[in-house]
């Protein structure tokens, strides 16, 4: 099929991804393992806060609520961190850049063990989540272009696969850590992660050759693209509703279904295998046709968060929906970041990056409308209907990508398999 590159939107492969495949120094599995295990660890280093936040509120001598503002500082440096960090870094080349972003957010967490009072300790943690989004990014990148265009899906997703490991192993693991020996202590593991990633980065990912000529300017032009632009309201927007459950769902737990304290890790440990299983499927789909991954995962979390108040009194169906949730919308994770490398053009690394960003405005997003409607005496039920609104108008604004594209007469080169 071919491309008509004289368009504006046009969704050439890009320059940035090599047609053939990159070859790893030690071979691909072992770099693709090591990018996973780096998602794994700053995965881990976003989420462990929210299962040890009772002990670190008392350890700082705060509330609760207070110490939820070091969660704040984290995504606020995420969404500044990722267009900045970026743009900044246009010149170096991915490996130099990814191990420059794993040297920041070893020196984030080491950071936040340091300081000694509650406003410095969320200093540090909008430190460390400077590098977080183009982490993620660009790891999803190094591991598309080591793999045939066909397999794009397949290698995104394995990567990013990380994150919903980080839920299921690596942030448990935190509350553990923190309950016996401290918030403090929890984060020096994931600093030393970080550095064993750093080391394994160095090892194991191809040096690839950076654009000294390369202009900031030039990432942030690219980015004049009507399908990028969408994609990543899309991202902002479609990931809400999963956060708007997952904030209150261990309040749901403990006040309307009624589950024993025990059983409320198993309820987190399920929703971690939703991610997981949710990223996997989502990518095998995307090699095989990619709008349809992506319009499967929003409608499917739509149904499934409708669902959700009418399942609150049961423990089976509860578990089931709490499984069903994240992996309807963590399919829809592989699908945008490989729409971005679509569509990104010259800004490849400045799209991926910002995809992460939109990932954490929905996360806001999802929060501040649970908040609303709880404070509103909505009941926690509300939480599903509100959720579904925010996948709908996911879905509802990929719709409208779509129709964009079909007007412009472009023709994507994608692969679809029957």
């Amino acid at each position: 099929m071919t491309t008509d590159t004289s368009l504006p939107e046009a969704a050439a492969i890009p320059a940035a991804l090599p047609a053939t495949p990159v070859a790893p120094p030690h071979g691909r599995t072992a770099a693709l393992l090591i990018l996973t295990f780096g998602t794994f660890v700053v995965g881990t280093g976003e989420f462990a806060i929210m299962g040890m936040l009772p002990e670190f509120a008392a350890s700082l001598g705060l509330s609760p609520a207070d110490a939820g503002y070091a969660i704040t500082a984290y995504a606020i440096g995420v969404v500044v961190g990722a267009p900045l960090i970026t743009i900044l870094g246009a010149r170096l080349s991915r490996r130099e850049l990814l191990l420059t972003l794993l040297l920041l957010f070893c020196f984030g967490n080491i950071l936040s063990i340091l300081m000694p009072t509650p406003g410095l300790v969320e200093v540090a943690r909008f430190i460390t989540g400077l590098p977080h989004g183009a982490l993620f990014g660009i790891s999803a990148l190094v591991a598309a272009s080591m793999v045939e265009r066909s397999r794009r899906g397949w290698a995104v997703g394995r990567v990013l696969s990380g994150i919903a490991i980080s839920t299921l192993i690596g942030a448990p693991f935190s509350t553990f850590a923190a309950d016996h020996f401290g918030w403090r202590v929890a984060y020096l593991l994931i600093g030393i992660l970080g550095l064993v990633t750093f080391l394994g980065v160095l090892r194991y990912i191809p040096a690839d050759v950076p654009n000294r000529k390369n202009s900031p300017l030039k990432e942030v032009t690219a980015l004049g693209n009507t399908q990028v632009l969408l994609t990543l309201l899309t991202a902002a927007i479609g990931f809400g509703g999963m956060f708007a459950i997952y904030t209150y769902l261990t309040s749901v737990l403990q006040n309307v279904t009624h589950v024993p304290e025990w059983e409320v890790m198993v309820y987190m440990v399920v929703w971690g295998a939703g991610m997981l299983t949710g990223a996997n499927v989502g990518a095998w789909l995307v090699d095989r046709n990619i709008d349809l991954a992506a319009i499967l995962a929003l409608a499917g979390s739509a149904v499934t968060m409708v669902v959700f108040p009418i399942v609150l009194h049961s423990h089976l169906g509860l578990m089931l929906d709490v499984f069903l949730v994240p992996a309807f919308v963590n399919a829809l994770g592989p699908a945008l970041q490989t729409r971005l490398m679509d569509f990104a053009g010259d800004a490849q690394t400045l799209a991926a990056s910002l995809n992460h960003s939109a990932f954490n405005i929905a996360n806001a997003l999802g929060a501040s409308l649970g908040s609303v409607l709880l404070a509103h005496q909505y009941g926690y039920g509300a939480l599903g209907f509100g959720g579904a609104i925010l996948s709908l108008a996911g879905l509802l604004t990929y719709i409208i990508a779509l129709i964009f594209l079909k007007r412009s007469g472009i023709q994507e080169e994608r692969q679809t398999i029957v």
